[in-house]
């Protein structure tokens, strides 16, 4: 069992950067499928980043591509999200996700394994 916990969320201005953890336990992280999704106040949860257990293959909602970067560490089970230019409408509750095996790595309905989200605010 993989237990998911997420850091580094926290109020920025528009046009800042803000960079999310999410520490890993159990020793399978570096077989998983990991992506981060996000949910605002009232909207679905909406796919943001997802990347291949070997950190090959990474893939992008069009609405950050060209500002977001997911990576990971599979040697200290860490995923990350590098976030910048932030705009007021990335604020949402940003949670990561893994999977043994992603087919459809932007639907949240692949995903077995959970955090409990961390908070972005970004203010205009």
């Amino acid at each position: 069992q993989v237990q998911l916990v997420e850091s580094g969320g926290g109020l920025v201005q528009a046009g800042g950067s803000l960079r999310l953890s999410c520490a890993a336990s159990g020793s399978s992280f570096s077989v998983l499928d990991m992506a981060w999704f996000r949910q605002a106040p009232g909207k679905e949860r909406e796919f943001v980043a997802a990347i291949n257990w070997g950190g090959v293959r990474t893939h992008y909602a069009d609405s950050v591509k060209g500002r977001f970067t997911i990576s990971r560490n599979n040697a200290d089970n860490t995923l990350h999200l590098q976030m910048d230019s932030l705009k007021p409408e990335d604020t949402a509750v940003y949670y990561c996700a893994g999977t043994a095996s992603a087919r459809y790595f932007s639907q949240h309905t692949e995903y077995t394994h959970w955090g409990q989200g961390t908070q972005v605010t970004v203010s205009s």
